[in-house]
């Protein structure tokens, strides 16, 4: 076999390797929860490095188009993930906004009703705090996502076009895709969704893709239509409203921690209780330990995926570099 077409071989199989095993890792998490999406950007980082060192295996020819393809593709996963890092650094405001909540209690045993009234206003400002987040989101995806274009390539050139350059214009083609269902998939989940501002969700099954590395390809349209679903399975359980706004999994349950213990202070406010120690009040107590838990995991997993943006963005500059250096130095 053409070394070639062995390294381009090995380049799918590893591809459709990671999406499926990043598919088990789908269905035994919740919808885009922390580890999903950490698991997202993981295997995007993976593939980026490997498309970089097939091209050192290729024996491209210097000068030719290929390259300027590569460096279209890596400048448009660039400005994907700085739009990704600004919509997670954005909830650092939320989060902390959530923080003020639990210390305020941390340092009042007893709730009094004008504690109590506090604590309800804290928690007022939180959720302003994040419909601000998901308004400034919605932005970032109205003015730098749309014109990236993220989105599956349901005409496929012929076979002997994406033969090109020794088979690396198909790797480009099946990279193009794959990272298109990635990205949108972090865009959705720490930025915001929005559905009827891209046809992403479209859906539209297997056919016109079954061409080179057809394997990978049927791998990474199954895992965009379990997202769809989920995503219009969601919009149905919101009495058929479009589901907004941001998906992850920790930020949508700290809403409803929020909500929850916003409806105990008033149902205890109702009752026209004087100053109870709040520890020894079950409902209460577990809706504060149950807030402080939310916020806890969403700050943590925050964190560990603006570090993982830091480290790609690095591998991005190294990866543009080494193949201008390899091209120079043939």
């Amino acid at each position: 076999m053409d070394p070639s077409s062995s390294s381009v071989n090995g380049f799918y199989s590893s591809l459709t390797r990671g999406i499926d095993d990043l598919e088990l890792v789908y269905l035994s998490n919740n919808f885009m929860s922390i580890q999903f999406l950490q698991r997202v950007l993981s295997l995007l980082r993976s593939f980026h490095s490997q498309l970089t060192l097939l091209v050192q295996k290729l024996h491209l020819p210097v000068g030719e188009k290929w390259l300027d393809e590569y460096m279209d593709e890596s400048s448009k996963l660039w400005e994907a993930c700085h739009v990704i890092k600004s919509g997670i650094s954005g909830m650092e405001t939320y989060y902390s906004a959530g923080f003020n909540i639990t210390s305020s209690l941390d340092n009042h045993r007893h709730l009094t009703p004008q504690l109590s009234r506090q604590v309800i206003r804290a928690i007022s400002v939180c959720r302003r705090e994040a419909a601000a987040l998901e308004e400034e989101n919605r932005a970032l995806m109205e003015t730098r996502i749309q014109a990236l274009s993220l989105r599956f390539d349901e005409k496929v050139s012929i076979e002997s076009k994406l033969n090109g350059f020794n088979g690396f214009r198909g790797v480009l083609y099946g990279m193009r895709n794959v990272s298109s269902l990635l990205l949108m998939i972090l865009l959705y989940g720490v930025v915001y969704c929005w559905p009827e501002s891209n046809n992403f969700l479209g859906g539209g099954g297997y056919e016109g893709r079954l061409c080179f590395g057809s394997a990978f390809m049927i791998s990474t349209a199954r895992l965009q239509e379990r997202v769809a679903a989920e995503i219009n399975q969601m919009s149905v359980s919101g009495c058929g409203r479009q589901q907004q706004g941001v998906l992850l999994y920790e930020f949508r349950r700290s809403k409803m921690a929020l909500d929850e213990l916003r409806g105990e202070l008033e149902r205890k406010c109702g009752q026209g209780q004087m100053a109870v120690d709040w520890e020894n009040e079950v409902g209460i107590r577990e809706r504060v330990e149950n807030l402080r838990g939310c916020f806890g995991v969403l700050r943590s997993g925050a964190d560990n995926i603006v570090g993982q943006l830091d480290d790609f963005f690095d591998e991005i500059v190294e990866g543009r570099k080494k193949l201008l250096d390899f091209c120079s130095h043939r």
